[in-house]
């Protein structure tokens, strides 16, 4: 393909329902479904479990996976090319408590699973006052011990209650037990996996009346039974760049994360290495390059293929961009 067909685009993303699931993300993030509830949304996503949509443009109504097989090899970015896209971006309405969990590494999830692992990043987009997330085990114990609370039902006791505030970060490794509180909407970047192995869930039934499935064994397998720090602040302190603020929320080998306070206008340049996305938060913002111009609202992702060349976002609001 051509590189003047590589621009810009909005995103659709693919809705998943949950029993924890909420409303916010229709009511507030302007999220359209006919599910009943929304528990998730994948903004930025070639899983197969829920590809976005591409949202404007001449390619409008094809996946993101088919976009960018279309523009060819290096749409992606350098070290990419043919390979699967390597993340996922979510938002999370998580009106009621989520099931305590865990996920594999590559190694484990590519041999068990035939998918890449999941190491992932929360950043607190909102909370109810006094939320908290269940985040790694308070102390260190052996597998045995972990076995025994799991099948007891005294999990949760062994791990750390973490209070949260809108604007924490936290990177949840694989192999660390969590479990994501009521009352907490949660942006989530991780790796493009849908592999999760839950241990707990508090006695709850599935839409089926039936308990949901505990996959103990391997989560045993991946567990990380080692106490941890726990942080929630972000990587980076915030700097001042033309057109606003930005932040560095995590750098890993799987993704990198910033937080754009924006209240002007900022450019800059995708080039050859990665493609980048940008999610709005807050307010609203106008994104141009490779000549097109899209307009962004609270809730909104648009997608930049690699080498797109200059590019500027002007506005006022709050918005994490995502890359490689």
């Amino acid at each position: 393909m051509l590189n003047i067909e590589k621009q810009p685009v909005k995103l659709m993303p693919a809705c998943k329902e949950a029993i924890w699931g909420g409303h916010r993300l229709k009511k507030e993030y302007g999220k359209e479904s006919e599910l009943s509830v929304i528990a998730e949304t994948w903004e930025v996503s070639c899983h197969p479990q829920g590809e976005s949509i591409v949202a404007s443009g001449p390619r409008k109504g094809i996946s993101l996976r088919e976009y960018l097989r279309l523009l060819g090899l290096d749409s992606a970015g350098k070290g990419l090319e043919g390979k699967e896209f390597p993340i996922l971006v979510k938002l999370i309405d998580a009106a009621d408590r989520l099931s305590v969990q865990v996920h594999p590494d590559d190694a484990y999830a590519r041999r068990v699973e035939g998918q890449f692992g999941k190491n992932e990043m929360w950043y607190v987009v909102d909370c109810e006052p006094g939320a908290t997330l269940l985040l790694g085990l308070r102390e260190s114990c052996t597998r045995e011990e972990l076995e025994k609370a799991i099948r007891e039902n005294t999990l949760v006791d062994r791990m750390r209650a973490v209070p949260v505030q809108k604007g924490d970060v936290y990177f949840i490794p694989a192999g660390t037990l969590h479990a994501i509180g009521k009352g907490i909407l949660v942006a989530e970047i991780q790796q493009s996996s849908d592999v999760t192995y839950r241990v707990y869930d508090y006695g709850r039934l599935g839409q089926d009346g039936k308990p949901r499935q505990l996959h103990v064994e391997k989560a045993l397998d991946v567990a990380d039974t080692e106490a941890r720090p726990v942080s929630g602040k972000a990587e980076g302190a915030s700097r001042k760049i033309p057109g606003g603020t930005v932040t560095r929320l995590k750098t890993s080998p799987w993704f990198t994360v910033d937080k754009l306070d924006l209240v002007g206008e900022m450019k800059a340049v995708c080039g050859p290495e990665t493609f980048e996305a940008f999610l709005c938060l807050s307010g609203s913002g106008e994104l141009s390059g490779a000549g097109e111009t899209l307009a962004m609202k609270k809730g909104e992702t648009v997608f930049l293929p690699a080498s797109i060349g200059e590019y500027c976002l002007s506005g006022q609001g709050e918005f994490l961009q995502i890359y490689i």
